[in-house]
């Protein structure tokens, strides 16, 4: 054979959807079996990535064992191979198993030999690590095939390379962050240089729960000279074209430049969100729009990732809401095509006010009356979700979460947030870059059809007034908090990069401004234990990222 054709599929799989994801493997496979000799999936395209506990069911495993002995047998003689990959139990223990097919069969099986365990990964209590894989051979091709974390570290390549690997197949399930582009290709490139193999490597994209996998795939020469890259953030093939004799590529498609900066983030919200309202079932999105930037961001995120039809904001006016924020409420909903109600809270922190009489015999005051109002919308909103069956989405911004600055069983009320893990100052950097663009985040599931307007959706005044919670006369933010970049600051410093006080301070904070920082983000980890799922951008966020406790004495702050 002078070629070796291999197509690279970059799928959105649901987790625990056996037969959805069969069904588009099959595809896959009959869109490409003449022209290819090997399509090669990601990680777990199966199963689904991550599929956490689902491993321990023995149900679930004899289900996919049974599903793809079956896919096997209804491979063509004489097509293309499928390399595809799956949880397998061997000999009692389960492993995470990149598996070929052809010819009616499974003709190889390999083992993921490095199972992460750190992060949001935790491989290791679900999977038994496997030998160091040997090369595959198949039509004439010796392949070196290696899951995921085996590509981060020398000692599997080295085994392949040494074995006769001829290139390198990598699928992989990497989930976004920020950057992170550039550092997959980086251990890519160093694998190549240490073996002098050409690499291919296949990344899943879709959400799930608050992981978003962003897909960017890509191949590498001999020297590790990017030859081409899949789009990022939607589903894809693409076909390369080898010469046997001397693995160089002879054909491949154009580079697709991955999103960058405030785009990047943007449609990983969006991809996140989109795939968590569908892939659970939710007929659309109820958004308590107070004319703020949260959740007109928010609100934005949701018409880009459904569509208007399915996305109803309400206005909950107090008697503390300003007209600016009622008009600027409307004018958003306006500009986004959404349907815009507005009912006022009032008569239910009327009757609270009648409760506590009876129960303490004094009136709210405080902070008692502010959480109210938040409690009181934090109802209606659930109450409306009853009624129609819409999901609830959530506001508040990694800033409020990480100090606290946020109303349990009110604001925090939903069933997920796209903005769980995005700090203030990068929300309004993403409501500038919204105003100024029509994000290109439909064409993989929409036949390009885009789902928000174009121009400006968010009213320049949300963006450039004092950010509020009017829950009391003339209220601000910064009544409460540091100024906001001050404090993204010093809480990057911290949950990102696990600085102590010096470090901090040597970047100009007072001392004082850090330790009332970190004492908010210490007493506030009892609210995020309770905090809806949400979209994950960066390298630590909170829930599976950061797991500390809530009952804890230790602290790095100065007490005296």
């Amino acid at each position: 054979m002078e070629h070796f054709t291999i197509t690279l599929a970059q799928l959105n799989p649901t987790v625990g959807d056996i037969p959805g994801n069969i069904k588009k493997i099959k595809d896959v496979y009959a869109k490409h079996k003449k022209q290819a000799d090997l399509i090669a999936f990601t990680e777990m395209v199966v199963v689904g990535y991550p599929t956490d506990d689902l491993i321990l069911k023995p149900s679930f495993i004899d289900r996919v064992m049974k599903d793809v002995e079956q896919l096997a047998k209804e491979i063509d003689g004489g097509g293309a191979g499928l390399l595809i990959s799956a949880p397998w139990r061997h000999e009692g223990k389960v492993y995470s198993a990149a598996m070929l097919l052809h010819d009616g069969k499974i003709v190889a099986k390999r083992f993921k030999h490095h199972l992460p365990n750190y992060g949001v990964f935790d491989e290791g209590r679900v999977f038994t690590p496997g030998d160091l894989p040997l090369p595959v051979d198949f039509k004439g091709a010796s392949l070196g095939i290696m899951t995921c974390e085996d590509m981060w570290y020398p000692d599997v390549t080295a085994h392949l390379k040494k074995n006769g690997a001829q290139i390198l197949i990598v699928p992989n399930g990497s989930p976004y962050e920020v950057d992170k582009t550039h550092i997959r290709q980086h251990i890519a490139q160093e694998r190549v240089k240490e073996s002098g193999l050409p690499l291919v490597y296949i990344n899943q994209i879709g959400g799930q729960d608050e992981l978003v996998f962003d897909g960017a795939s890509f191949v590498l020469d001999n020297k590790g000279k990017l030859l081409t890259q899949l789009p990022s953030h939607e589903e894809y093939t693409s076909t390369t074209i080898w010469d046997q004799a001397t693995w160089t590529c002879k054909s491949c498609e154009t580079t697709h430049a991955p999103y960058t900066g405030s785009e990047s983030i943007y449609q990983t919200l969006v991809l996140g969100l989109r795939d968590y309202v569908n892939k659970n079932g939710f007929p659309g999105i109820l958004l308590a729009m107070s004319g703020g930037i949260d959740s007109a961001l928010s609100a934005a995120i949701a018409v880009d990732a459904l569509g208007a039809d399915r996305v109803r904001c309400f206005m909950l006016p107090s008697p503390y809401t300003s007209q600016e924020s009622v008009d600027d409420a409307a004018e958003c909903s306006q500009l986004l095509g959404i349907k815009h109600g507005s009912v006022s809270i009032k008569p239910a922190m009327e009757a609270f006010d009648v409760m506590i009489k009876q129960a303490s015999n004094e009136n709210s005051k405080g902070l008692t009356a502010e959480n109210i109002q938040a409690r009181s919308r934090g109802v209606f909103m659930m109450t409306m979700s009853n009624a129609t069956g819409y999901m609830v989405l959530s506001t508040g911004n990694k800033s409020e979460m990480s100090v606290g600055y946020a109303t349990l069983y009110g604001d925090m009320c939903g069933g997920y947030n796209a903005l769980k893990d995005v700090y203030k100052m990068t929300v309004f950097e993403l409501c500038k870059w919204r105003n100024q663009s029509h994000p290109q985040n439909a064409r993989g599931f929409a036949a390009g059809n885009l789902k928000g307007p174009a121009g400006r959706v968010i009213p320049e005044r949300i963006i450039t007034k004092p950010p509020t919670a009017e829950l009391r006369p003339n209220q601000k933010d910064e009544d409460s908090l540091p100024p906001y970049k001050v404090l993204d600051d010093i809480l990057t410093c911290i949950v990102e990069d696990e600085m102590n006080l010096d470090q901090i301070t040597a970047r100009g904070h007072d001392p004082a401004t850090v330790n009332r920082v970190w004492k908010m983000l210490d007493r506030a980890e009892y609210k995020r234990r309770q905090a809806c799922p949400g979209v994950k951008i960066s390298r630590k966020a909170f829930g599976r990222d950061r797991r500390y406790p809530i009952t804890n004495k230790f602290t790095d702050i100065v007490t005296g």
